[in-house]
């Protein structure tokens, strides 16, 4: 399926993730991220599929507490928040801004290798990160420039 960015008001989208990224203002990138994939759940037929029976939620924290979102999928709808959720089906610490970046990003994410390397801590269901790492790559994906 070809995706045209500009007819969905999304053509300016990835470039912005971009300028996350170069500026390493990991809270935002992340609550940029959501809302994008929140964005694409919401005009994207084919991405909303990607949760149509899904429930599950996330706590995404950084080590030095300076980082908090969450994400709660529910009847094939996604909120988004910056507080902290109760009992949350995984929690992920990352190490730093410049991790979730890297682990985020990666063109093949090494969620085993970013656990021994001390760089993401989990707590909960690992199921989770990984369905969160599909659903972050697709969008990627369904994003990126031609």
């Amino acid at each position: 399926m070809t995706i045209h960015l500009a007819e969905k008001g999304l053509e300016g989208l990835w470039e912005n993730i971009q300028q996350a990224v170069e500026g390493e203002a990991a809270e935002g990138f992340l609550e940029m991220l959501l809302k994008a994939m929140r964005m694409a759940f919401i005009i994207l037929p084919d991405y909303r599929e990607s949760i149509r029976k899904f429930d599950g939620s996330y706590q995404f924290t950084s080590a030095d507490g300076v980082m908090s979102m969450a994400a709660v999928f529910s009847n094939g709808r996604m909120r988004v928040t910056e507080t902290k959720i109760t009992h949350p089906d995984i929690t992920i610490t990352f190490r730093d801004g410049k991790t979730l970046f890297k682990f985020l990003l990666a063109p093949k994410q090494d969620i085993l290798g970013s656990m021994l390397a001390q760089d993401v801590k989990t707590d909960g269901n690992l199921n989770y990160l990984y369905r969160f790492g599909y659903l972050a790559k697709k969008l990627q994906l369904m994003l990126q420039p031609v």
